[in-house]
């Protein structure tokens, strides 16, 4: 993995920590994410015609990958409703990048060497620290975790999915823009239909941080997929998860939840994985 290539990844980990942050903190989650997925296909519309048009065979991927969206969407929001913030997010993303490793090696044919395999498992420490910590001093909310963990297969399915998909579209900007237009048009579908005439008077309130959210989000994934036609899969994933950090930083300033001295440790063996991914690039 090349310098570009990873601090295009750790861009799109604090843009991603930020949408996701803005998401937690409207209080109907249905009202956040429709915000954030009808913005996002308003922008995917906005941009398709100005980006070349995905090829054939990327088709049956980004359509795949659109109704595995729908299921990501589902499960995080159950798992904002269920859980804080600090527990709900790592334990989310740190499920997806050994999955990921595995997929990839699989469906891609991308087996790892062994600075790259011993990055993503470093990470993963380090990712599976700061999801623990959030546990500390308290029962666990199985319901909430199993949510979570739900949700962290989703990500490593469409990660895989799309990893594919935009390899084989010859544009990223394009596959990113169709992505959005399809997938973003289920969620604002839904609410229009379960709240009738009510919708704009429901969604006025939050508009301005539900659309920040969608461009974020956009953002963050434009910049995934462009790094995923320019190296391994199972890296970007475990280096895009260190917005993992983001997200419980954002957690212990924005929602008073802990960051104490194991997730300060923990950060710093995302840091050292990231080194010895860029070592395997």
């Amino acid at each position: 993995m090349t310098p570009l290539v990873a601090t295009a990844v750790l861009l799109a980990a604090v843009t991603h920590a930020g949408w996701n942050a803005l998401a937690h903190h409207i209080p109907d989650k249905l009202v956040g994410f429709t915000l954030i997925s009808g913005g996002g296909m308003l922008i995917g519309l906005a941009a398709a015609p100005f980006t070349a048009f995905p090829a054939a065979g990327a088709w049956p991927y980004l359509l795949c990958s659109a109704a595995i969206h729908m299921a990501y969407y589902a499960l995080l929001m159950r798992s904002f409703r269920l859980g804080d913030f600090g527990q709900a997010y790592p334990i989310a993303r740190g499920t997806a990048p050994l999955v990921v490793t595995v997929l990839a090696a699989v469906f891609a044919h991308e087996v790892p060497d062994g600075w790259a395999a011993t990055g993503v498992a470093v990470s993963c420490a380090g990712l599976t620290g700061v999801a623990l910590w959030g546990l500390r001093g308290r029962r666990p909310n199985w319901a909430a975790i199993g949510a979570a963990v739900a949700t962290g297969l989703t990500i490593a399915a469409y990660t895989v999915v799309d990893g594919l998909g935009v390899r084989a579209s010859g544009t990223s900007l394009g596959y990113i823009a169709w992505l959005m237009a399809v997938q973003g048009a289920v969620i604002p579908a839904y609410a229009a239909w379960r709240w009738r005439s009510g919708a704009v008077a429901v969604l006025r309130p939050h508009a301005a941080l539900g659309l920040l959210g969608a461009a974020l989000s956009v953002a963050a994934y434009a910049l995934v997929l462009w790094a995923q036609t320019r190296a391994a899969l199972a890296p970007i994933a475990a280096l895009r998860e260190s917005s993992i950090i983001v997200g419980a930083a954002i957690g212990a300033v924005f929602f008073k939840e802990r960051f104490g001295a194991p997730r300060i440790v923990a950060a710093a063996l995302v840091v050292a994985g990231i080194g010895l991914m860029l070592r395997a690039g």
